[in-house]
Formats: C-alpha cells, sequence, structure tokens
C-alpha cells in the first residue's frame, strides 16, 4: 500500500489537470481515440517537471474539471441574510449528514461568487471571509446550464491560504481557462460554483495501487524524447468515464503527451502519487438565496454586503 504523506504542495505553484469532459471508449491496449479532445486540451496537462512551466505557458496552472469526494459530502448550507449564519440546505438525493468534519464549506462557494460578481460589476473585491485561512491545495470550477456543462476551472496542487487562494483561482478558472471565452455577466444566473481542496497525498507502491472513484492520482513518467512529464486525474473522472484502472492511467499517458506505444512494462515506470478531496457545490440561486439583502425586484442591483464577514 501506499506510504502517507501529509498535504505540502508537490512542487511550487504546479496545478494538474483533468478534463473527462466526454466519454470516449477506451481499450486496455493503451490506445488513445480522437474522441477524447476535451481531455487533451493543450495546456490542459503539465508540462515538464524541472522547470514547472506548462505547454501552454500557464505558469503551472492548469484546466480542470471537478472533483468528486462522495458520500462523504459536507451538507450544502445557505446564508442567512438576517444574521449572517449559514443554515443547512436540503442535501442532494436524499443523502445522509455525516458525523466526519470536512474543511469545505458553502461559504468558500458563496466567496467565490462574491468575488466574480463584483468583478464583473467593476465592484471592490469582498472583504476577508471568516471561514479558516488554512494552505489548501484547491480548485474552483464553473459549470454552467441545466445539463452542468463545464465552463471552467483551475486549480493548483500547491498549499494556498484560502482566502487568497479562493479569490485568484475564483477569477482564473472564470476568466482564463483556454478552452472557454472569459464568463460575462449575462452567464451569472445559470452557473453553478464547485469548490474543491485536495487532501491525503500518498506515494503509490505502483501504478495500480489507487481505487477508481476514491483517489485522484498524478503521475510522472518520462515521455519518448527523454523528458520529465506529470499528468492527473482528480478522483471523480475515472469513475464518470467509466474507466478501470488500466483505461485510467492509458488515458492519462496520453493527456500529458505520451505518444508511443503503451506497454506493461512502461507502465511499471511511472511514479503514482494518490490523494482524495473535499467538495462543495452551490448554484447561483442558491448564492443569491444567501444574499437576500442585496436583492431589489429580484435581480442583484448592488455588490453583496459583506457584514457577515469579519
Amino acid at each position: 500500500m501506499g506510504k502517507r504523506r501529509c498535504v505540502p504542495p508537490l512542487e511550487p505553484k504546479l496545478a494538474a489537470g483533468c478534463c473527462g469532459v466526454k466519454k470516449p471508449k477506451l481499450s486496455g491496449s493503451g490506445a488513445h481515440p480522437h474522441g477524447n479532445q476535451a481531455a487533451t486540451v493543450p495546456g490542459s496537462s503539465s508540462g515538464p517537471l524541472q522547470n514547472h512551466q506548462h505547454v501552454d505557458g500557464s505558469n503551472g496552472r492548469e484546466n480542470v474539471s471537478d472533483l468528486t469526494l462522495g458520500p462523504g459530502n459536507s451538507p450544502i448550507t445557505r446564508m442567512n441574510p438576517a444574521s449572517g449564519a449559514l443554515s443547512p440546505l436540503p442535501r442532494p438525493n436524499g443523502t445522509a449528514n455525516t458525523a466526519k468534519n470536512l474543511v469545505v464549506t458553502a461559504e468558500m462557494c458563496c466567496y467565490c461568487f462574491d468575488v466574480l460578481y463584483c468583478h464583473l460589476y467593476g465592484f471592490p473585491q469582498p472583504r476577508l471571509p471568516r471561514f479558516t485561512n488554512d494552505p489548501y491545495p484547491l480548485f474552483v470550477t464553473w459549470k454552467t446550464g441545466r445539463d452542468k456543462r463545464l465552463r471552467g476551472c483551475i486549480g493548483t496542487f500547491s498549499a494556498m491560504n484560502l482566502h487568497s487562494g479562493l479569490r485568484e483561482y475564483t477569477l482564473t478558472s472564470a476568466l482564463k481557462d483556454s478552452r472557454f471565452p472569459p464568463l460575462t455577466r449575462e452567464e451569472l444566473p445559470k452557473l453553478s460554483c464547485s469548490v474543491s481542496l485536495l487532501t491525503n497525498f500518498e506515494d503509490a507502491s505502483d501504478y495500480l495501487d489507487w481505487e477508481v472513484g476514491v483517489h485522484g492520482i498524478r503521475i510522472e513518467f518520462i515521455n519518448e524524447k527523454g523528458v520529465k512529464r506529470t499528468a492527473t486525474y482528480l478522483p471523480e473522472v475515472a469513475k464518470e468515464q467509466d474507466w478501470d484502472q488500466i483505461q485510467t492511467i492509458d488515458s492519462l499517458l496520453r493527456k500529458g503527451g505520451f505518444k508511443a506505444p503503451i506497454t506493461s512494462e512502461f507502465r511499471k515506470t511511472i511514479r503514482l502519487t494518490r490523494y482524495r478531496s473535499e467538495k462543495v457545490t452551490i448554484s447561483y440561486a442558491e448564492y443569491v438565496a444567501s444574499r437576500q439583502h442585496c436583492l431589489q425586484n429580484g435581480t442583484l442591483h448592488a455588490p453583496p454586503l459583506y457584514n457577515h464577514y469579519s
């Protein structure tokens, strides 16, 4: 089994990308069909490890899809406009609450909406929030519409203080995801926001020492040109794509730019790190409900009033 590690950054300012926007059928042979172009967007896989730069010059930022936490998700919460306190919302799909104390909270998503709203409308940025400012690797994901189409997602494997990290990656994911045009004011009502925090990094004993639907994985390998490369899929991706471990590894190798035939012997040379995540998601409607004091005739007419922040 893998050796447990704490949460420190894997490399300074190194982010990891995973898309999984489409669901191609992969064979175990390592062939990566062209139908998965959404998972192989230039810049969505990490570049040479030596200097932590990526092929798109993104300085360590990469495009990523959202993460999954599984049955341990924290309850979605709504801000009480009168008191500024968060109260539980009904949990999706009838899932039960858990005794596990999670770091991620719905207030983090509200803060991301605040940051984006103020940026799009030209208002001063919100005051610092009250939730913890501890450092974590983090990702901010924007989806749109009833079908929850990915609209932007960028994060980092470096442990960043949450206040500044969420503010930075809110705008980076909303405005600088190379796969999409920048988000606009008109799109706000259709958006949902997810905040994901990465935890429990472990060095795996081999490329199969992880579990589909439980772990995110990050691989390091030497490509056919002798250059060290890295790539990652977050915990939700393999399960959503209905991939087994071999299919996931082979897809990740292609995503990382490996073009040579993939053999069982080559897979054994991979260095794999596994990790888990905490995730919370709220819709724009839930965000607006948490900011009732900013409403007039059902429409936000002013920047959020941050009296619930210290």
